[in-house]
């Protein structure tokens, strides 16, 4: 198998490790974006409870899906050493961005002896998406995951390139059954084990790392006894499963309603998200013409089939498998620098590529101003620059751990429970919780402008209320509440007075 000239590689690798440079001063900073207030609450519950830690948002005892095996982890680092929330997702940060990593590593490694191949799978994964920034959890690109870098998604995305490599390293292992190198039972019921933890610590990694195993089991064609010994593994990782005692993960194909909705926004400029990866699909249909088995365009097609299923159908929380069809064009087109046939094509596959990133790393520099102060950016770049939330430091010399805050749907809903605090109703859709919808109906009519004053004294009384978090007009709704302190963006903390 072909070697990169050496200087080409280590270009490669210096580009990469810039880039990983950039992400662990992320993670220093910890912008606060998205669904980290959720994550940091769950650690709370956890550090305080490892056994019945209740709902980690609202003030009820109720199961969570975010009750996951690393949630679980990073709660009896923070009971056990003391640290802050935030610093125990700092740690969960660097864990899942070296696991992430060196799972890339290991999986193109199976793909292809290429010196450089590792170091431009990363760069493909960060930068080779589209002109038009998004960020979600379990989308890597470069500022989506400089955002997510600490939530579950990258952890459990991690283990999956792990799992890729090792089943795929198993499969080839006992072609026939009767190999020196065949994986033993041992090998496999490991492999359905770290399934199961993958699809509980984040449940659409979960179907990602589903649909790239069974492309590399499919692809290598094995024969009677590894469908055998998979089977086992299959069985143990359905008992991990059954058996987790925060959850019951089989529910969650219950799920419906508000989940759907939430992720419809992700078939929405599916062009100018991802056209860049029409390079990978490029890469992929050369795969396919060399090898009609080949396991990287068979992920490719699965990937795409859950998709388009989703669309078709009105499901579209199977957008979220939209990584299955990205992964293996994004891989594909990295390995095809070094492994097309003439050093012309090799040539050509790199300049493009190159030109593609350069585009990618372009529209995505705005992740810099996460680490450097956007008044020091130069004005393209901090165009470019979004600036994070504000957190909800500023009232913790008043709201204890466990105190029930009335706030506002959206943000402050989202990020109150980080410190320990419960809000009325869960800022994010919570499958579990059967009082979901009256709860958001008692903060909309708390803060609705034809409320009357005892209306809402009945609701404070009813959900147990002792802070209110609102803007400085809500001292005009009725006695009983008291000013206590104010914060950023004309936030107001009320102690409420009985």
């Amino acid at each position: 198998m072909r070697t990169a000239p050496r200087p080409a590689a280590l270009a490669a690798q210096a580009a990469a490790a810039v880039v990983v440079l950039l992400l662990i001063l992320v993670i220093v900073r910890l912008p606060w974006a998205g669904d980290l207030g959720m994550h940091a609450a769950t650690i709370q519950r956890l550090r305080h409870d490892l056994v019945d830690p209740g709902n980690p948002l609202v003030d009820a005892d109720t199961p969570s899906p975010y009750y996951s095996p690393w949630m679980l982890v990073l709660g009896c680092v923070a009971r056990v050493s003391g640290l802050s929330v935030f610093v125990v997702l700092r740690l969960g940060a660097l864990a899942g961005l070296a696991l992430l990593l060196s799972g890339v590593w290991r999986y193109v490694r199976t793909l292809s002896g290429h010196r450089a191949a590792p170091a431009l799978a990363v760069l493909s994964l960060l930068f080779l998406w589209g002109t038009v920034l998004f960020n979600w959890s379990g989308f890597y690109g470069l500022n989506s995951l400089a955002l997510t870098v600490s939530y579950p998604s990258v952890f459990a995305l991690g283990l999956a390139f792990h799992f890729w490599a090792w089943l795929g390293r198993a499969v080839r292992g006992n072609g026939d059954g009767d190999g020196d190198g065949d994986a033993g039972w041992g090998v496999w019921l490991g492999l359905g084990a770290l399934w199961a933890v993958i699809l509980l610590c984040h449940q659409y990694s979960g179907v990602v790392a589903t649909l790239g195993a069974v492309a590399t089991v499919v692809a290598a064609r094995p024969g009677r006894v590894v469908w055998f010994r998979l089977g086992g593994g299959l069985v143990l990782g359905l008992v991990v499963l059954v058996l987790w005692p925060y959850y019951d993960f089989f529910a969650l194909f219950g799920a419906g309603g508000d989940l759907e909705s939430v992720h419809r926004p992700l078939y929405e400029d599916l062009f100018g998200r991802y056209w860049l990866v029409l390079l990978g699909v490029v890469a992929l249909g050369l795969r396919w013409w060399r090898d009609r088995w080949d396991p990287l365009v068979l992920f490719f097609v699965l990937g795409v089939v859950v998709v388009a299923v989703g669309a078709a159908s009105g499901h579209w929380s199977w957008g979220r498998a939209l990584p299955a069809a990205l992964i293996p064009a994004q891989v594909a087109v990295a390995v095809e620098v070094g492994e097309a046939g003439r050093r012309g094509a090799r040539v050509g596959w790199a300049c493009v590529l190159g030109v593609a990133l350069a585009v990618g790393a372009w529209t995505q520099v705005g992740a810099v101003g996460y680490v450097v102060k956007p008044g020091d950016l130069p004005e393209a770049v901090a165009e470019k620059y979004r600036r994070p939330w504000a957190g909800y430091y500023w009232m913790t010399p008043w709201v204890k751990y466990g105190d029930v805050v009335m706030a506002r749907e959206g943000r402050p809903a989202r990020q109150i429970p980080a410190y320990g605090a419960y809000t009325v109703a869960p800022g994010y859709p919570d499958f579990f919780l059967a009082g979901e919808a009256r709860r958001e109906a008692a903060v909309r009519r708390y803060f609705g402008a034809g409320t009357s004053a005892p209306d809402r004294e009945e609701i404070l009384r009813e959900y147990g209320v002792r802070w209110v978090v609102d803007n400085g007009a809500a001292g005009n709704r009725g006695v009983g509440l008291r000013e206590v302190t104010r914060g950023p963006e004309g936030q107001v903390l009320y102690a409420v007075v009985r």
